[in-house]
């Protein structure tokens, strides 16, 4: 009798231990996950505050890279009634302060813009331009210019040249708008692969 229930509790404590461990492995996938996507958003995130701006946009994207990617672990790796809330508290630091900077539509077009959601992404921007903040409104032109370069519609992203120039003061010319365009689309690929995500949306 004493022999069964030993058996018994040994079967319990072996399937406790398989369960535990299947949540270990899911909660380090997701906060993997989200370290990911955290740091493609900031990445993005500095290419398009480095553009509105000034500065140097690949410095930009790193230093977002960086701080995306720190939020997105610490969001990923809760679980449960506190994931929301934890997230929340981490978009208080810098993630907070690049939605700040840029606008709330904006910043949502930053993650379907690295996700290849171009309709998303233009969406967001395009009602980002509307806003009366003019910081805000840049952000949002530029992020329209990126995603129709991105999706390979160079030639609708070329007809925002001309309010490019009258609404940023750092571009004096549709030739200084396309040098921009193209070598920031090259770093938006880069700031995919550096995080092994495809670097041309399919």
């Amino acid at each position: 009798m004493l022999h069964k229930e030993i058996m018994k509790l040994c079967i319990i404590l072996c399937t406790l231990a398989l369960v535990v461990n299947a949540c270990s492995q899911q909660t380090v996938q997701k906060s993997g996950e989200a370290a990911t996507m955290g740091a493609v958003v900031g990445g993005v995130g500095g290419l398009v505050t480095g553009l509105v701006f000034g500065g140097n946009v690949a410095e930009s994207a790193a230093r977002g890279a960086v701080y995306g990617a720190s939020t997105g672990a610490a969001a990923g790796a809760i679980s449960g009634s506190m994931a929301e809330s934890k997230q929340k508290e981490q978009q208080a630091g810098e993630l907070q302060n690049l939605r700040s900077k840029i606008g709330e539509d904006a910043f949502m077009g930053l993650e379907a813009l690295a996700s290849c959601k171009h309709d998303v992404a233009l969406g967001y921007g395009r009602s980002a331009a509307k806003d009366q903040n003019k910081t805000y409104a840049l952000a949002g032109l530029w992020l329209q210019v990126l995603t129709l370069a991105d999706s390979r519609e160079e030639d609708q992203a070329r007809a925002l040249f001309p309010e490019l120039v009258t609404q940023d003061e750092k571009v004096s010319s549709e030739a200084q708008a396309e040098e921009k365009m193209r070598a920031t689309l090259q770093k938006l690929m880069d700031v995919r692969v550096q995080n092994k995500l495809p670097r041309v949306c399919e």
